[in-house]
């Protein structure tokens, strides 16, 4: 009777698997009646699926890669990567600068631009352009592929791969339903500091020879930052203004952008405030491994070796030197 009592209640729960996975169906098959008959025939976007198994797969990589990794020696790629980090690099330069021209030449507004569907030249340009963008999403998935090869397991945080999950199906979203409009800003200003972060990294792969003139690390986080703040901005005075862009895309924006932010200001505080601050306390001990902030302690410690030992002994003793 139990066992029967299992199966049925089982069964009512796959049912109700069942209608939901329908309703998102339905759902979905709707969205798609409205969505840019421009791009429907183009790679990857007739449909989401595609789009999600690779986001799978890329999952799948980042959490088997490492553990296949684990007894074989580490990849060396230099060359490799500074010619990757180029095709990068050249892939972001065009899409920015199809971006801008294309949107100038069109009258594009930078404070509130709509979605027209059209086929005006300019219009297709500004279409493909962000389809560009969409797919260079994938390429940008082989940084973390690189960083399993090379074992550099450190770099796969969790921005890390939120970032490069993410990116991919949104951008999706973003070409399937609003090829134009607003949705250029957003992906000119990404691909100028993708420009800058793959030059980054491009000479970063070089070795230790260029490693004096990496300097602005720091600066080219600051800029990201910069960006995210901008975005959500962006988006709010877009939808104070009522402009004639989907409501959807705004808060998608904000939500997401709001989400980044979070997510580099916590990589920012720990890779350059904490270090900062660890440098300076750690500029702040002496030879002897007594900050120099401690004036009576470090006088008596000068005055007496007596003095010295006593101070040293009592110091071993108390209780936070030993967590």
């Amino acid at each position: 009777m139990t066992t029967e009592y299992a199966w049925v209640y089982f069964e009512d729960k796959m049912e109700v698997v069942k209608d939901k996975v329908l309703e998102i169906q339905e759902f979905y098959n709707w969205t798609l009646s409205f969505s840019d008959k421009r791009v429907a025939d183009w790679p990857l976007m007739n449909g989401i699926s595609p789009t999600l198994a690779l986001s799978g797969l890329y999952l799948l990589i980042v959490w088997l890669g490492p553990v296949l990794m684990q007894s074989r020696k580490p990849f060396t790629f230099k060359w490799i990567l500074v010619i990757y980090n180029i095709i990068l690099i050249a892939l972001n330069f065009h899409i920015s600068t199809e971006l801008f021209f294309a949107s100038r030449a069109a009258n594009y507004s930078y404070v509130c631009q709509s979605v027209t569907y059209s086929n005006d030249p300019n219009e297709i340009r500004i279409a493909k352009a962000i389809w560009w963008f969409y797919i260079s999403k994938l390429f940008e998935m082989l940084d973390t592929v690189f960083f399993i090869l090379r074992k550099k397991n450190g770099q796969i945080t969790f921005l890390h791969v939120y970032h490069h999950v993410t990116m991919f199906p949104i951008w999706w979203i973003g070409t399937k339903w609003v090829a134009g409009g607003q949705s250029f800003l957003g992906a000119m200003l990404n691909s100028i500091v993708h420009i800058l972060m793959y030059s980054y990294y491009g000479l970063s792969a070089i070795g230790p020879s260029v490693q004096p003139y990496l300097w602005w690390k720091k600066y080219l986080t600051m800029i990201q930052l910069v960006q995210f703040v901008f975005g959500m901005c962006h988006a709010v005075q877009s939808l104070l203004r009522g402009c004639k862009f989907p409501v959807w895309m705004h808060w998608a924006l904000i939500f997401y952008g709001g989400s980044l932010l979070l997510l580099f200001l916590n990589f920012y505080h720990k890779s350059y405030s904490e270090k900062k601050h660890r440098s300076s306390k750690k500029e702040a001990v002496n030879s002897n491994g007594v900050p120099h902030n401690d004036d009576a302690s470090h006088n008596i410690i000068s005055s007496s070796p007596s003095s010295r030992n006593t101070i040293l002994r009592r110091r071993s003793l108390h209780p936070d030197n030993h967590q």
